[in-house]
C-alpha cells in the first residue's frame, strides 16, 4: 500500500496502523534529531497532497484485513507533519464512521494555531504534540522551524487546543544530550508545560539514527531527573517492543523497503525482523539494496543503521574528520 502500513509497535500506541497522508518530509520542522534525515526544503503549506478518498481507502481495506485485536490505534503519523494534508479532519470523521478503533494523530503541533487545524483535530482520540523545548532560542536550536513559525505562537496554539480538546493530550518531550537536559532547561520546560496541561507527558531520546551525528542521546539519570520535574504527569517511554507486519510482501526488498522509509533501523534488528527469511538470503538482499541505491547505511556511533534513499544525513565519518581538525587547528593557534 502507498500510504497504509503495519501494524507497528509504537512506543506509546500498542500495535499502530501507521497512516501517511504526505510526501516524504513534507514537514516546517527540520529537527536535529529526525529518524527520516533533513527536512529541505521546508513546506508549511497545507493543501491536498494525495486524494483523501485514496487514503481512506487504503485504511479500510487494511482494516478488512486484520483480525479483531490485531490492531489497537489508527496513526496518522506521516514522514513528516501530517496536519499539512488539508484534509487530514474529513479523514478522520470518515474513518471514525467505519471503525470502533481510536485515532490518533502524531504531529509537532506546528500548525494548532490555526482555528481550522484545531477543529479537525478535535474528532481524534489522542493528540501528540511534540514540545522540546521551553524557550525560543531551543526551539530555534532542536526543531529548527521554518522562519515564519513563531515559539509563542506555538505554545498558544496547543494552549488554545487544550481548551476545547476532550481528547487525550499527550504531550512528546524528545530529550537531546546538551541540548535541552540540564536544570534550566528542563524547569523552564515545566513552565511551558503546566499551562498546557496534557493528560500525560512522554518524555523520550533518540533510539534511531538522528539526522545529525552529534545528536546522542541521554543517559538514565537525565530521565528520571526530567520526570521529577515534570512532575506526575511525566512518564519514561522506552523503546517500543512488538513486530512490524509485513504481511503481503512475498519479496524481500519491498519488505525491507517498507520498514525503513518510516522507521530507520539497526542492521541486527532488522535481519532479526526479517526471520521468515534466511538470514544469508537477508545479508544478500542488503547488499544489493545498498548497491542499487534503494537504501543508504547511516552510521551512528559506530553502528550501522538503515534508511530510504531519499533521506538526508550528515556523514558520521566527515563529522569527525572536521572535529578533529578544528581541534588540531585550535591547538596549533
Amino acid at each position: 500500500m502507498k500510504h497504509v502500513y503495519g501494524p507497528v509497535p509504537s512506543r506509546r500506541l500498542g500495535q499502530s496502523l501507521g497512516i501517511d497522508p504526505i510526501p516524504f518530509k513534507t514537514c516546517n520542522w527540520n529537527c536535529v534529531y529526525c529518524q527520516l534525515g533533513r527536512t529541505s526544503p521546508l513546506i508549511n503549506e497545507r493543501r491536498d497532497y494525495f486524494p483523501p478518498d485514496e487514503i481512506t481507502a487504503e485504511v479500510e481495506a487494511a482494516l478488512k484485513a486484520h483480525h479483531p485485536g490485531e490492531i489497537d490505534w489508527i496513526t496518522f503519523v506521516g514522514s513528516g507533519e501530517p496536519t499539512l494534508h488539508g484534509s487530514l479532519g474529513a479523514m478522520i470523521r470518515r474513518l471514525k464512521s467505519v471503525t470502533q478503533l481510536p485515532i490518533a494523530v502524531i504531529t509537532n503541533g506546528s500548525l494548532l494555531h490555526l482555528p481550522e487545524v484545531r477543529d479537525e483535530l478535535l474528532a481524534a482520540d489522542a493528540v501528540l504534540p511534540t514540545v522540546d523545548a521551553g524557550t525560543d532560542i531551543l526551539y530555534r536550536k532542536i526543531n529548527r522551524p521554518a522562519p515564519e513559525l513563531d515559539f509563542a505562537r506555538f505554545i498558544d496554539g496547543i494552549a488554545q487546543f487544550r481548551e476545547q480538546y476532550r481528547g487525550k493530550l499527550w504531550v512528546e518531550v524528545m530529550l537531546v544530550q546538551g541540548l535541552n537536559d540540564s536544570e534550566t532547561a528542563l524547569h523552564d520546560l515545566a513552565i511551558v508545560l503546566r499551562r498546557l496541561r496534557p493528560d500525560e507527558v512522554h518524555l523520550n531520546s533518540p533510539t534511531r539514527p538522528p539526522c545529525e551525528p552529534w545528536v546522542k542521546p541521554v543517559d538514565e539519570q537525565v530521565l528520571v531527573r526530567a520526570q521529577r520535574i515534570l512532575g506526575e504527569v511525566g512518564r519514561i517511554v522506552r523503546p517500543a517492543q512488538g513486530d512490524f507486519d509485513l504481511a503481503g510482501f512475498d519479496n524481500i526488498v519491498d519488505a525491507i523497503v517498507a520498514v525503513i522509509t518510516r522507521h530507520p533501523i539497526s542492521e541486527d534488528d532488522l535481519v532479526h525482523l526479517l526471520t521468515q527469511w534466511e538470514p544469508e538470503r537477508v545479508r544478500e538482499s542488503l547488499a544489493d539494496l545498498e548497491r542499487s541505491g534503494k537504501a543508504q547505511v547511516v552510521t551512528r556511533g559506530g553502528h550501522r543503521h538503515w534508511s530510504c534513499a531519499e533521506a538526508r544525513y550528515v556523514d558520521e565519518t566527515l563529522t569527525r574528520c572536521h572535529e578533529s581538525k578544528v581541534r588540531t587547528q585550535g591547538a596549533q593557534a
